[in-house]
Formats: C-alpha cells, sequence, structure tokens
C-alpha cells in the first residue's frame, strides 16, 4: 500500500483558492470565503439539544444492536422481550 503524504498547507490553501475563483469566479469565491459561519453553530446548538434528552443507554443498545421496535424506537428489542415474554 502506498502511504499518503499530505500537502503543506500553503499548498492546500493556494490550490483551494484557485480551484473555488476558476469555478465561481473572484467575486464569488471571496463571496463563499466570507461567508458567516452561524449555520454551523445553529447545528451544534441543535446536537446539544438532541444530547440533552437522550437516554445514552437506550441509543447505544439501538445502534449497536441493529434491532429496535418500529412503533416505540427508544425501546430495544430485548425490553420488549422482557416486558412480554415473547420476541415481538
Amino acid at each position: 500500500m502506498k502511504a499518503l503524504k499530505y500537502m503543506d498547507e500553503e499548498v492546500v490553501i493556494k490550490k483551494g483558492v484557485d480551484a473555488l475563483v476558476k469555478e465561481l469566479g473572484p467575486v464569488e469565491a471571496m463571496r463563499f470565503i466570507s461567508l458567516p459561519k452561524r449555520k454551523r453553530m445553529e447545528s451544534v446548538k441543535r446536537h446539544r439539544e438532541w444530547q440533552k434528552y437522550l437516554n445514552k443507554e437506550n441509543f447505544f443498545d439501538e445502534v449497536f444492536a441493529g434491532e429496535v421496535d418500529s412503533k416505540d424506537p427508544h425501546r430495544s428489542i430485548e425490553e420488549l422481550e422482557d416486558d412480554t415474554g415473547f420476541a415481538v
């Protein structure tokens, strides 16, 4: 397997800016570079809000078990089996 070699940061920046200017033109390239980053902050806030109410144990059970109840995705299959005595 061939080892990867990263470009110097200056080279990456130069190539990135050149690609933007080539595809968007100089005005739109600068506009793109100058765009505010508020949308990223909104996604971080949304993610933190989601985590605040997350039942981590159930979440990990669902993710790693790969089986969830489609009617109540916050309950694992094992919980449903415990409630009924039967596999659902």
